[in-house]
C-alpha cells in the first residue's frame, strides 16, 4: 500500500506539473504576442537572414538563395525519379527489375553533371569570400578586442583617430534574473556602441584579451574570430543609417550571452559631431595617475567601475557565485592590499586580468571592494601603487627573460 501510495503520489505531481506548465503558457500568451521586432536586430518569426545594410551581406544572401534553389532543384529531381520509379514499376503490376552491369553513359553523367553544379556554386562563392577579405583603402579602422565579457574598441586611423572605450551590457539585472518585464532591446543594448559613418569603409583588427571571441553582425555579413595574441581583419560599408545588433559567436565563458555588438551607423556630420564630443568628453575626465584621490573620489569611482566589470560575476551584492568567490567578506579583499592588486592586474582561475583598465581606475574599484557591503578595511589604494604593481611585474617578466636568454647562451 505505502509503494502504491508513493507512485500515486508521483503521478499526482507529474499531472500538477503538466498543468501548471500548460496555465503559465496561457498566461503567457498576452506577453508572447506583445513581442515586437528588435530594432536593428532579430525580427519575429524570421525565417531568413536580417535585411542587408552592406553590399558583401547582399552577395551572401544571393548566394544562400541560389545555394538553396540549386539543392532544392536536385532533391525534386532526385527523389521525383525515385518515386515516379517506385510507384510505376511496381511489382503489381508485373515489371521485372532490369539485369545490367554498367552503364558508362550513366557514370558520365553522375560525374559530370555534379562537377558542373559545384563549379557554377564555387565561382561566384570565391568571389565574394575574396572581397570579404579586401581591406584595404579603409577610411576608418577600428581594433576590436574581445574581453570576458565586454568588447573594446580603439580608432587606430582615419578620423575618431586617438578614441577608444570599452561597450558593456546594459540590461538590467532584474531582466535577466526574471523580476522585471524584458525590454525589446533584452541583452543586446549596452553603454558605448561603435559609432560609424555611413557610406564610409571601415576595417576591423580584431583580438582579445583572455579567451577566444567572435564579432558578428548579421546585417553586415560579417564574422571575424577574436583569438588572444592573434591578430584578424575584416571590413564593412554600411549603405544605410540606424543600429545594428550582433553578439559574440564563439562560447566563452558563464556571460557569453551577455556581450552583445551593437554599431551606430549615422552621416557623416553626425559622426563628426560624435567624434569632436568623444575627444572634449576624453580630454575632460583624463585620469591624473599621479593624483592622490580621495576616499569619495575613489568610492563613487569605483562603484561605476565595479557595476560595468565586476558585478557581472560578483553580482551587485559582492556575494558571487559558482566559480566567482563572494567578495563581501572574502579572504582577498580583506588581506593584504597587494594581494588583492596582484589578483586583479594578473587574475586567477576563471578570473580574468584586468590590465586593460587604467591605474586610476584599478585603483577606485579595489577601495570601493575593501570599503563596500560588511567589507570594512579603511584601505585607500592610490593609483600609484598599481603603478609600482605593473612595474613591478614587467620587471619580474624582464629579469625572468634576461635570466633564460643567459641560460640559453
Amino acid at each position: 500500500m505505502v509503494i502504491l501510495g508513493k507512485e500515486a503520489m508521483k503521478k499526482t505531481k507529474h499531472a500538477l506539473a503538466a498543468f501548471l506548465a500548460g496555465a503559465s503558457l496561457f498566461a503567457g500568451a498576452p506577453a508572447l504576442a506583445a513581442v515586437t521586432d528588435m530594432p536593428g536586430g532579430p525580427a519575429v518569426n524570421e525565417l531568413n537572414f536580417q535585411p542587408p545594410v552592406t553590399k558583401l551581406a547582399q552577395e551572401l544572401h544571393s548566394l544562400h538563395t541560389m545555394m538553396l534553389i540549386i539543392c532544392l532543384v536536385i532533391f525534386l529531381a532526385v527523389f521525383g525519379v525515385m518515386f515516379y520509379s517506385i510507384f510505376k514499376h511496381r511489382k503489381s503490376k508485373g515489371h521485372q527489375p532490369a539485369n545490367f552491369h554498367e552503364s558508362t553513359t550513366v557514370e558520365v553523367i553522375w560525374t559530370v553533371v555534379p562537377f558542373i553544379i559545384v563549379i557554377l556554386m564555387a565561382l561566384p562563392a570565391t568571389k565574394t569570400v575574396v572581397a570579404m577579405k579586401d581591406t584595404t583603402n579603409a577610411d576608418i579602422t577600428i581594433k576590436v578586442t574581445g574581453y570576458q565579457w565586454k568588447w573594446g574598441y580603439d580608432y587606430l586611423k582615419g578620423e575618431g583617430e586617438g578614441i577608444k572605450f570599452l561597450s558593456t551590457l546594459t540590461t538590467p539585472r532584474s531582466q535577466i534574473d526574471g523580476q522585471a518585464p524584458k525590454s525589446n532591446t533584452y541583452l543586446q543594448e549596452v553603454d558605448n556602441p561603435m559609432v560609424v559613418p555611413v557610406n564610409k569603409k571601415v576595417r576591423l583588427i580584431t583580438t582579445a584579451n583572455d579567451v577566444i571571441h567572435s564579432f558578428y553582425v548579421p546585417a553586415f555579413g560579417i564574422k571575424q574570430d577574436a583569438i588572444p595574441g592573434f591578430v584578424r581583419d575584416t571590413w564593412f560599408k554600411a549603405e544605410k543609417v540606424g543600429e545594428y545588433r550582433g553578439f559574440c559567436t564563439e562560447l566563452c565563458g558563464k556571460e557569453h550571452a551577455f556581450m552583445p555588438v551593437v554599431v551606430k551607423v549615422v552621416s557623416e556630420d553626425d559622426y563628426n559631431k560624435w567624434v569632436d564630443s568623444q575627444k572634449k568628453q576624453m580630454a575632460a575626465s583624463a585620469d591624473d595617475p599621479n593624483k592622490t584621490y580621495t576616499v569619495q573620489e575613489l568610492m563613487e569611482r569605483g562603484q561605476k567601475v565595479y557595476a560595468s566589470n565586476c558585478a557581472v560575476c560578483h553580482q551587485p551584492n559582492g556575494k558571487g557565485g559558482g566559480a566567482f568567490p563572494a567578495l563581501d567578506g572574502g579572504k582577498i579583499v580583506n588581506g593584504p592590499v597587494a594581494d588583492h592588486i596582484s589578483i586583479v592586474l594578473h587574475g586567477k582561475n576563471a578570473m580574468p586580468n584586468w590590465s586593460h583598465l587604467n591605474d586610476v581606475e584599478l585603483a577606485a574599484v579595489i577601495t570601493f571592494e575593501r570599503n563596500s557591503w560588511s567589507n570594512k578595511t579603511g584601505d585607500v589604494v592610490q593609483p600609484a601603487q598599481v603603478r609600482e604593481a605593473r612595474g613591478n611585474k614587467s620587471a619580474n617578466a624582464a629579469g625572468a627573460a634576461d635570466a633564460g636568454a643567459a641560460k640559453n647562451s
